[in-house]
Formats: structure tokens, C-alpha cells, sequence
């Protein structure tokens, strides 16, 4: 309390100097300024003798206004009477996001620029003096901040643009009138959507229900840097003296290829160094080389991404390369080949050389690709679509008409082949597939049919169907041969026929097949037949087997009977023979003993000789066998057939005259078999078996 009433009492006795000491107090205490450790303290000079230049708000020599040096984090001293201090936060970059970094003081751009100059002591853009003293541009900074950074900018010298909002005060009138209600500045005020300051991902696109994913690479398109040269539609560093220089050095396309396939980005870190990028010689416009997947953190005051599917050649195909960048067109087909031009890679034009299945990040701005399909190809002309393919999408039914009038519809199938090889240069011709398909072998395959079924009668058409076939064949190869395209075959698949000509041939039909039906019934009849005769053969095989058996023995007898006949008659032709010889000889020796005879005895006594001898000779009887007398009891009848029964029965032993048994038996007359029969009755015959 002393204390107190001490000053309390030299108050009253000195007000004035109180009021001094109070004064001095006040503007001691508000002098000082604690920067927060995150803070910066934008210092304002109220008045001084120096004044700006017109276009920089920031003093650097103590002019009066914003000051060049920030306060630090800490107690600082700032005599209130000069100066004022406003605490602005650190610009802080969250993860995942950039900051676009826009100077406002520094020198003027250039005429036609959109970005300033950067140089590495720039660094973060943390020192504002440095800035200016190292020839520092107004305007949109090339380089960003990257995700995760904490900087201590100068909120006067510089506005930094993040997702959420801008760090810095504007001095501009325009930004100033755009300014929220609470003061702050948002991106779309600069012309900035909320995802352009977002790290730019290039990952594969989901494209279905089913997870799948589409590859995709980056085109990409600066607004900075010299103009292209002129006939150039996109920028590569360097352009195409390295492919001039392989070329010159005798490499094959493949390494050329690999060349134009490969990325420059190393040079520039994938855009994101945009001054080095500038440095190396790029230029405004679209790029040759794409980004690849992964996160980039650009300025999309400098650079935009379109995402677009990455090149993916499959198995049994090929991609033929319409180059619109390069060298100057060289035809490399030949004189042969009038139908276009090729060129080597790396020349605008057609590349003779197709890629092969495989990835590829080609820049389809620069490139165009053209999928060939180099397995068989099936082509339908039907409502039926090739889901491999989709070229025949297109395609309709084949609409003819034949000679009667009659308009019927043609589902047709074309299967063609376009070899690998020769891919290039068929799109040469074409320019596409389905150039191929719609126009060159859509007018082949319609023209032919329509020309063809207008001179022929609907009923040839049905019954020539296949000749048919292989005429549209013949004629769709010679056709696509002209393109270097194969064709494997035409297949007529379905044919629809109006109900009028359906109806007559349905009756027609049914009449052949009526036809037909008894054709059948009467080969089955015939069959039957045939089975029933086999059947009674099979049965009289026995028989059959006999009477051959038994041919057979006659014709061995008969072969036999003639081979003895043959034997008989050769043995009287020579038993003939010999007896005429011993005829003639005994002949002739009669003849000498007649002769003897005579000449001894005479003629009428050798007469008599010789009568006698034959009669000898001859055997013959001058007694009865059976001799029969007439009697008195008048039994001579009796007696003489009762000895001739003994004679017959008996022999000589009965009774007989003695007379051989081998004499031959005289037939009796007819009264004495019948005398005979009525006193020998007649043999009992045996009772018969049961």
C-alpha cells in the first residue's frame, strides 16, 4: 500500500510526467508482438520520407507500407508509433495436395509469358528480398509446393493457392472485391477448381461392375514456352535428330521404335521441374511423351493431363501406326505398291513395321493406332454380331431378288485373314478395318449375290445352293486379293424365303417325301422277297447238298460209264481185229483143206464131210427132252405136262432126261402155263408184319 500511495501521491504532484510514464507504458507493452511458433508478423510502416515505386506494394529501404522483412516466431519489438504488425499462419500444404505459388511483386513478365523465371536460391520462396534482389517476376510461379510443406511466406509478397484456401493478402482490386465474408480467399477466385490442386494420379481406371480396370497413360499439354516449329502438332525434346542419327547409323525399325517409345521425362521429372523442362528445349502444346502411372505434383497454370486408355495389342493381333509427328514422309513400299505409302517409324506417314502384342504408352494424339485382327476374322451378314470384334456391326442381311420376283433373304458368313506382315500395308489402302469391311467387302459380297440370284430362278437358287457358295467364293477372294487379304471362306448360312414360295415348296416337299416313302415300302417288299427266298435256299441246303452229291456221282458214273464204253469199244475194235485176222486165217486154211479135200475125195464127198462136222459142231438135237406117246388110258396128254413140271422144278435129278441144268429153259405155250397152273396150286404168300 505504500507503494501505491506513493505513485498515487506523485501523480497528484506531477500529473504530467504521470501521464508520460503512462504513455510510455502503453506503447512500451504494445510494442512488443509474440509470434506464434507457426506465424509470421507482416510488419506496416506508417509514414516515412521514401516512397514505392507505383507497381510494388512491399518496401525493401524503409518506404513506408508493407515491410520486406517478416517478424519470426517470438517476443518481437515494434515501436507501435511506426509500425503495426498482423500475424499471419505459415502456409501449410496438406498431404495430397499442392500449392500454386503466385508472386505479387517482383519484376513484370515478359510480353506473352504466363509464368515467371525460376531460379534454384528461390528455393521455398521464403525469403521475399531474396527474391527481389535475384530478379524475381510478378505472376504465377513455375515450380509448386509440395505436398507436406510448411513455409513461412510472405503473405504480401505472395499468395499461395491450396484445396481449401489461399494464403495471403491480395492487393489486387479485383481479388480483394472476390474476398468472402470473412476475409478469405478462396481457389475458384483465382480461376483454380478445388481437384487442380490435388496431386495428379495416373492409375488404372475401373470400367465395369465385374472389377475390372483399363490401363491408361497421361497426355500431357503445357501453355508455356517457345511455338512449335512449324508443321509440328506436339513438342519431344530434341524432336527426331536422335531417330535421323540411328537412321543415319543403319538401325533397324525395332530399335527405332523402342527409341520413340521410350520417355524423355527423366530430363525434366516428368513436368514437374517446368523450368528445367523449358530449359531443355520444350515447347508450348502437346507433348510426345506421356506420364506413365503414379502421383505428380503440377501446376495446372502450366500443365493439364488428359487420361486416355493405354495401347494393348493382344494375342492374334497386330497395331498398324498412323504417325502424324516426325520426320518427312518417305515412301518405302516400292513402286509396285500404287495403292498408298509407307513409311519407317519414326516418319509421318504409315509405318511399314506393326507393333506386336503388347503394352504401349503411345500418345494417340501423335499416333494413331489401328488394331488389326491376324487370326481368322468371321464377318456376319445376319443380326448376329461378333462380340471378339464388332466389325461386322454394321452388316445386314443380304437382300436379293430372283428372276420371278421373288425378294428372299441371305444370312451369309465371310471368313477372311489379313497376315501380319501385310497388315501396313492393307491399311494403306483402307485406311481402316471397318473401311474393309463396310465398303470394300460389303459392296464385293452384296453385288456378287444380287447380280447373281437376279438371273436365276428361286428353285436353281435352292438346288445350286452350293455351286452357288463356291461362286461367291471364287469371286470375294479375287476381290480381296487386290488388298492383300486372304479369304477362307463363304459360308450361305440361312436363307429366308417369302410364306407364298415356303408354302409351294412345303407341298413339294411332302410329295417327295410321299414319293420317297413308297419307294421305301417297296424296297422293303423287295427285300422281304429276297430275305423269303434266302430263307427257303437256306432251308433246302440239305437237299440242295444231296442233289449236288448226287450230280455228282452221276457224272462220275457217266464219265465212268463212258471211259469203259470208250475202253469196251477200243477192246472190240481190237478183239474185231484179231478175230478178222484169225477169221482170215483159218479162213484161209480151210480154203487150202477144202481145196485138199477136193483133190483128194471130190467135190460132192468134201460136201457132205463138212455138212456133217457143222451140224456136230453146232450142238444140235435131233432127240426130244420129252418125249410124250399116245396111250390106251388116253393119260399121254398128263404124262407129258407132268414131265415137263419135273423138268422145270427139278432138273435132272426129278426125273429129267439127264440134260444139264444150264440149258436154257424154253418158254411153255400159253395152254400148258394154264394147264399147268390147275394142278400145281399156287405158293402161300407170308402173313404181313404189323
Amino acid at each position: 500500500m505504500s507503494v501505491f500511495n506513493s505513485v498515487l501521491s506523485l501523480f497528484y504532484a506531477y500529473p504530467l510526467l504521470a501521464l508520460l510514464l503512462v504513455l510510455a507504458a502503453v506503447i512500451v507493452v504494445t510494442s512488443l508482438h509474440k509470434i506464434g511458433p507457426t506465424e509470421v508478423g507482416l510488419v506496416t510502416k506508417r509514414f516515412s520520407f521514401a516512397k514505392l515505386t507505383k507497381d510494388n506494394p512491399v518496401a525493401f529501404n524503409g518506404e513506408a507500407g508493407y515491410q520486406a522483412d517478416l517478424l519470426t516466431p517470438g517476443l518481437r519489438w515494434k515501436t507501435v508509433l511506426v509500425y503495426s504488425v498482423e500475424k499471419y499462419p505459415w502456409v501449410q500444404v496438406p498431404a495430397g495436395e499442392i500449392g500454386v505459388v503466385i508472386a505479387q511483386v517482383g519484376n513484370p513478365l515478359p510480353i506473352g509469358a504466363k509464368s515467371a523465371v525460376y531460379k534454384k536460391e528461390f528455393a521455398n520462396f521464403s525469403d521475399l528480398r531474396n527474391f527481389i534482389q535475384l530478379g524475381g517476376q510478378k505472376g504465377v510461379q513455375r515450380p509448386v509446393l509440395p505436398p507436406g510443406s510448411l513455409v513461412p511466406v510472405h503473405p504480401v509478397g505472395f499468395l499461395v493457392a491450396t484445396r481449401s484456401r489461399v494464403y495471403g493478402e491480395p492487393i489486387s482490386p479485383e481479388l480483394c472485391a472476390k474476398m468472402g465474408r470473412g476475409g478469405e480467399l478462396m481457389p475458384a477466385s483465382l480461376g483454380l477448381k478445388s481437384e487442380q490442386l490435388e496431386l495428379v494420379r495416373i492409375e488404372p481406371q475401373p470400367r465395369g461392375k465385374d472389377g475390372s480396370t483399363l490401363d491408361v497413360v497421361g497426355i500431357v499439354t503445357t501453355y508455356e514456352g517457345d511455338p512449335l516449329p512449324s508443321g509440328d502438332i506436339a513438342s519431344r525434346l530434341g524432336g527426331f535428330v536422335d531417330v535421323e542419327k540411328m537412321e543415319n547409323d543403319k538401325a533397324n525399325d525395332a530399335q527405332i521404335i523402342e527409341a520413340l517409345l521410350g520417355s524423355k521425362n527423366n530430363l525434366h521429372n516428368n513436368y514437374q521441374d517446368f523450368q528445367s523442362f523449358l530449359d531443355h528445349g520444350g515447347h508450348i502444346g502437346l507433348q510426345h511423351d506421356p506420364l506413365l502411372y503414379g502421383a505428380y505434383a503440377l501446376n495446372p497454370f502450366l500443365v493439364s493431363v488428359e487420361m486416355v486408355p493405354m495401347l494393348i495389342i493382344k494375342q492374334g493381333q497386330v497395331g498398324v501406326i498412323k504417325a502424324y509427328v516426325g520426320l518427312a514422309t518417305q515412301d518405302t513400299s516400292g513402286d509396285d505398291f500404287k495403292y498408298g505409302s509407307l513409311v519407317r517409324p519414326g516418319h509421318r506417314g504409315v509405318w511399314q513395321e506393326p507393333l506386336r502384342t503388347g503394352k504401349y504408352p503411345l500418345n494417340p494424339r501423335c499416333y494413331e493406332p489401328e488394331i488389326v485382327p491376324t487370326a481368322i476374322l468371321n464377318l456376319n451378314w445376319a443380326d448376329a454380331i461378333s462380340e471378339a470384334h464388332n466389325l461386322d456391326a454394321q452388316l445386314q442381311q443380304i437382300v436379293a431378288k430372283s428372276k420371278e420376283g421373288f425378294v428372299f433373304k441371305i444370312d451369309l458368313q465371310v471368313q477372311i485373314h489379313v497376315p501380319d506382315t501385310k497388315a501396313p500395308r492393307v491399311i494403306s489402302m483402307v485406311g481402316t478395318m471397318k473401311n474393309l469391311v463396310n465398303e470394300v467387302l460389303q459392296a464385293a459380297v452384296g453385288n456378287h449375290f444380287r447380280n447373281s440370284l437376279q438371273n436365276m430362278p428361286a428353285i436353281n437358287f435352292i438346288e445350286t445352293r452350293q455351286q452357288v457358295q463356291v461362286e461367291a467364293f471364287d469371286h470375294i477372294r479375287e476381290q480381296l486379293e487386290q488388298y492383300q487379304v486372304e479369304t477362307k471362306g463363304v459360308y450361305i448360312q440361312d436363307v429366308i424365303f417369302p410364306e407364298d414360295m415356303v408354302t409351294v415348296l412345303t407341298h413339294r416337299e411332302i410329295a417327295n417325301q410321299e414319293i420317297e416313302t413308297f419307294k421305301k415300302q417297296r424296297a422293303a417288299q423287295d427285300q422281304r422277297i429276297e430275305m423269303e427266298q434266302a430263307k427257303g435256299t437256306a432251308d433246302m441246303q440239305a437237299d440242295l447238298a444231296r442233289s449236288k452229291v448226287g450230280v455228282d456221282i452221276k457224272k462220275n458214273n457217266a464219265d465212268a460209264r463212258v471211259a469203259e464204253a470208250t475202253g469196251e469199244a477200243e477192246y472190240i475194235r481190237q478183239t474185231g481185229t484179231a478175230k478178222g485176222a484169225e477169221v482170215e486165217a483159218v479162213g484161209l486154211a480151210r480154203a487150202r483143206g477144202y481145196r485138199a479135200q477136193v483133190e483128194a475125195l471130190g467135190s460132192n464127198a468134201t460136201a457132205i464131210v463138212n455138212v456133217v462136222a457143222a451140224l456136230a459142231e453146232g450142238k444140235a438135237k435131233f432127240v426130244p427132252d420129252v418125249l410124250v406117246t399116245g396111250g390106251g388110258n388116253g393119260g399121254g396128254a398128263l404124262d407129258g405136262l407132268a414131265a415137263t413140271a419135273m423138268r422145270f422144278f427139278g432138273g435132272p435129278s426129278n426125273g429129267g432126261t439127264g440134260a444139264s441144268a444150264k440149258a436154257p429153259v424154253t418158254a411153255l405155250p400159253p395152254d400148258m402155263e394154264a394147264a399147268l397152273a390147275k394142278i400145281a396150286p399156287k405158293q402161300k404168300e407170308p402173313p404181313a408184319k404189323s
